[in-house]
């Protein structure tokens, strides 16, 4: 079993030493920084399998760190932030993080995104060849069919397009923006209506109940995350 590096980046003492602790009880190998030029020393020479990173850093704001390593990594990045603000939460996501908790936080609930985030970056690009199967929905993007319970679902080819990019990175918060650039286009970034009636008409195919969804959940002022709990 493949022993995972976190990379821990925070510059709060007593935060970060309780990261240390959780990590180490359940058996995870951490590094730790507390400041953004130490961190991607770091990053460089470790080559980490997740970063935990916290926004107010001692030496300027971590969504710069995090533009600067998607630069040359997709890593999988969590957000661990004091900052509630939804505006600092949506240009964290859009410079490039997989996901954040904001502070306090249950440990438990870390531990879930990690796991989520750790087991998406393993399943990735390499399969997309073949089946993306999330409960009882299964999209073969070779031939771009789509089953829910076994029937096959008729989805136009806007619809296909956001469920497949719904379900290349289920568990992620996505933002408004990240979604429409990618299934659009750069020009619609800012066709909010777009993305709501789509999201809408899909969800209506294939929830059971679409005004109460178990796959497309809406994550507030910031966008949509795909449910999958397999």
């Amino acid at each position: 079993m493949k022993q995972y590096l976190i990379h821990i980046i925070e510059d709060d003492i007593s935060v970060k030493k309780l990261l240390e602790i959780t990590f180490k009880e359940y058996s995870f190998d951490y590094i730790s920084s507390e400041s953004k030029k130490n961190a991607l020393i770091m990053f460089l020479s470790h080559n980490p399998d997740l970063l935990i990173v916290d926004l107010g850093l001692s030496d300027g704001d971590g969504k710069d760190l995090i533009k600067q390593i998607r630069e040359i990594s997709k890593v999988p990045i969590i957000v661990l932030t004091a900052r509630h603000d939804e505006k600092e939460i949506v240009a964290a996501l859009d410079v490039g993080a997989d996901d954040y908790i904001t502070k306090p936080f249950s440990v438990n609930e870390l531990l879930a995104r990690i796991r989520a985030n750790l087991r998406r970056n393993l399943n990735k690009e390499e399969d997309i060849s073949n089946k993306l199967v999330c409960n009882e929905l299964e999209l073969d993007i070779s031939s771009r069919n789509i089953l829910l319970r076994g029937e096959n679902l008729k989805l136009t080819p806007i619809e296909y397009e956001l469920l497949k990019y719904f379900m290349l990175h289920t568990n992620k918060t996505l933002t408004h923006k990240q979604i429409l650039q990618e299934v659009w286009g750069t020009a619609y970034q800012n066709e909010m209506q777009y993305l709501r009636t789509y999201v809408n008409t899909l969800r209506k195919k294939i929830e059971e109940n679409s005004t109460r969804p178990n796959y497309i959940k809406t994550q507030s002022g910031i966008g949509y995350r795909f449910s999958c709990n397999q």
